[in-house]
């Protein structure tokens, strides 16, 4: 079978980061965040489009500076498992912190969004890059980023040995022999590791896929590493079309590294299609969104997250970009010193480094049908990614995409034209995974 491309659908709701401008627009609800029936609505209208997954991001902690999605939005859990009785094949992908949740705890709330879908569920892992979550979970400070990956890991280890405590066939329920359950089928972990310690077993059985399917969206050394070690999907940075070759080889040859199949692991980069019925049409549109979503004091706000959320508004805007460093090993690291980098290389003020956020970036996915297509088309070809994650401002974006650009790849055999599972796993082409404790299944002479 020839590759395919793999699409997912991302909902900005009232709008993340950058997207400050996009809660004005009348055509977005403004509780779209905290409504149900919109999240829905967006699952139903990716999976009428036979995209692979809905993706919900998250964050635990906030303050009034946050984008406006950020600060009044549902817990991904609770979201998916409403959006999964309302849909039948799409994936349901909710982040959620190995930093800040129990292994046990969150083993069990994805294992039952999996039963619940019918085995739909994933799992975006991450670690935490808002440092003042710490402070909700009764801590003084964020954990360092070698401890975060660290638990990470064994994080992922433990909840997949907790997924694995049913064997396949553990539940005969056979009444006339009063068996509901062969004991030998049911496996404790007994886990003691370095961060954690995990008796189990867990209180409910494998779904149709075996198990929720793991993504992450590493950026750091640390965070690629991870990701090659457990992902099978991964949302990458994206940037330039070199940037997104060099990210896939570098995640594909450390996943062959770890005796992984690389074809195991699939690679989401980010995009914002702007589709209209020209490219002058599309180009037009896409700076009113940049002019629309201009905000020095939001971008000002938004610098301070990746330093931990800290407040730069305390410091003179024309004189030197402070020195923060200290603050980035426990923020987000690897775009903090990327940053920091650039101001000491181009000695730029913080107003400069703040103006350099809000720069106009042409996107490559944008024009008419045909011409985003084509693009599509020409960066899938160069190995920049398996699949992208679909983000659009309103349901009117989504349905030009969806009724304008998604025919035009199936036309050119880039894209399914029906589901190939019921199961997420099934969709992508992954592997069912096998049950570490049940026994490899003997030959009939042996």
């Amino acid at each position: 079978m020839s590759r395919k491309i793999h699409l997912a659908l991302h909902p900005y709701g009232v709008g993340g980061p950058g997207q400050h401008g996009l809660w004005k627009d009348p055509r977005v609800a403004k509780n779209a965040s905290i409504d149900i029936n919109y999240y829905i609505r967006q699952a139903q209208a990716a999976e009428h489009a036979l995209f692979d997954a809905l993706f919900i991001v998250d964050s635990q902690f906030i303050n009034a500076t946050y984008p406006a999605h950020y600060l009044n939005r549902l817990e991904p859990l609770t979201l998916l498992s409403a959006v999964a009785t309302h849909t039948k094949h799409v994936g349901l992908v909710a982040t959620a912190s190995s930093t800040y949740n129990s292994p046990f705890n969150l083993a069990r709330r994805f294992a039952s969004l999996d039963h619940i879908s019918g085995g739909r569920a994933g799992w975006n892992v991450v670690t935490s890059f808002d440092s003042g979550a710490a402070r909700n979970f009764g801590l003084d400070e964020h954990l360092d980023y070698p401890t975060r990956y660290g638990r990470a890991l064994e994080f992922v280890q433990v909840a997949r040995g907790l997924w694995d405590s049913y064997e396949d066939d553990a539940f005969p329920a056979d009444a006339e022999r009063d068996v509901f359950l062969d004991p030998a089928k049911l496996h404790a972990l007994n886990h003691a590791g370095e961060h954690l310690k995990v008796a189990g077993p867990l209180n409910i059985s494998r779904s149709p896929q075996g198990q929720p399917v793991i993504f992450q969206a590493g950026v750091s050394e640390e965070g690629r590493d991870l990701a090659a070690r457990v992902a099978e999907g991964i949302y990458a940075p994206g940037g330039s079309l070199q940037q997104a070759q060099d990210y896939y080889a570098d995640i594909k040859r450390r996943t062959a590294s770890y005796g992984r199949d690389p074809e195991h692991i699939k690679i989401f980069i980010h995009g914002s299609p702007v589709v209209a019925a020209t490219d002058e049409a599309a180009r037009r549109r896409e700076r009113e969104i940049f002019e629309e979503d201009d905000d020095f004091d939001g971008n000002l706000a938004l610098l301070g997250r990746s330093f931990g959320a800290y407040d730069f508004s305390r410091h003179d805007l024309d004189a030197p970009f402070p020195d923060v460093a200290h603050l980035a090993e426990k923020g987000g690291r690897t775009g903090a010193a990327r940053i920091i980098a650039r101001a000491e290389s181009e000695k730029l003020t913080l107003r400069q480094v703040v103006d350099s956020l809000r720069e106009f970036r042409r996107s490559p996915f944008v024009g008419a049908p045909k011409t985003v297509a084509d693009s599509i088309e020409e960066w899938f070809d160069a190995a920049t990614f398996d699949g992208i994650n679909l983000a659009f401002r309103t349901d009117e974006d989504v349905a030009a995409f969806v009724d304008g650009v998604v025919p035009i790849l199936r036309e050119r055999g880039l894209f399914r034209t029906e589901y190939e599972s019921d199961t997420l796993r099934g969709n992508l082409g992954l592997p069912v995974p096998r049950n570490q404790f049940a026994r490899e299944p003997q030959l009939a002479d042996d």
